[in-house]
């Protein structure tokens, strides 16, 4: 029994130690970083800064490019909150469906939903179709991108924890005159919370952090989310790594932030839907 504590100990400190190098020193140096000014920041060190001139870089990052970052903000706020409002509407009633209403469909459903989360985005193909349809480097776009993207995660998720829902309450509230749309948004979907919460937090930081897609479907800076503001301070013939740092770590305190306080949540939503398959 002594035995089996120690190991458990062993393998904790390990994994403590492991995340603390992958996590926490990354982040750190970006602190670090953010905090000195262009000559000390171009010499990439540990090191802590003679001079801390944070508010300075914050300043000159918000203001950059006709305060190109305060738009970047504003951008991803739009497309986070609108896309993945989608796809916890959308996945949640397919996910409803999918698990009350079994028929000859399920199987051919259930593979394109798995082909989602298996099968590569066709970055060409999706471009050329939204520049027929007109689309293309548009916002709705690229918010409709995103909730594809992530539809189908979501729909496994919303499927798992309706199995845990009893049958009962769907026939109690037929009994009481309740229609398929009522019976969905009035009883159903209130119960679906715990994994409501844990699609919204992990989906949020997912297309708020979303490099590529931006960077493929939405290119221009009038439409330019957070993560392609980092363009601003690097190119081929000037690197101004205190302010690129600096756009890091403000565009990185969002997402932290909506972990630190939704952890709980996430672990909650992911594991109640694993009671039942």
């Amino acid at each position: 029994m002594r035995r089996q504590q120690t190991q458990r100990y062993v393998i904790g400190s390990i994994a403590i130690l492991v995340s603390f190098v992958v996590f926490l020193l990354p982040f750190a140096f970006i602190v670090i970083q953010a905090l000195k000014d262009p000559a000390e920041a171009s010499e990439m060190s540990f090191a802590w800064p003679s001079e801390i001139v944070v508010w300075q870089n914050i300043g000159d990052v918000l203001t950059y490019n006709d305060d190109m970052l305060l738009k970047a903000f504003v951008n991803s706020g739009v497309l986070t909150v609108v896309s993945v409002t989608i796809m916890v509407v959308l996945a949640a009633m397919t996910g409803y469906v999918l698990q009350r209403r079994p028929s000859r469909l399920n199987p051919v459903i259930n593979f394109f939903v798995l082909a989602g989360l298996i099968v590569p985005p066709a970055v060409v193909p999706t471009i050329w179709l939204l520049q027929g349809l007109g689309l293309f480097k548009t916002l709705g776009s690229m918010i409709l991108i995103e909730a594809t993207y992530g539809l189908s995660l979501c729909i496994l998720l919303f499927r798992a924890f309706v199995a845990t829902i009893p049958r009962e309450l769907d026939e109690a509230a037929v009994i009481d005159g309740a229609g398929p749309v009522r019976l969905f948004f009035q009883v159903v979907f209130p119960l679906l919370r715990p994994v409501i919460v844990t699609i919204i937090v992990v989906q949020s930081v997912a297309v708020f952090n979303d490099f590529t897609g931006p960077l493929y479907f939405l290119p221009g800076s009038d439409t330019a989310t957070v993560q392609l503001t980092l363009f601003n301070f690097q190119t081929q013939t000037l690197s101004q790594y205190n302010l690129l740092f600096t756009d890091i770590l403000l565009v990185t305190i969002p997402p932290l932030i909506m972990y630190v306080f939704f952890n709980r949540q996430i672990v909650a939503g992911m594991t109640n839907g694993a009671v039942k398959g």
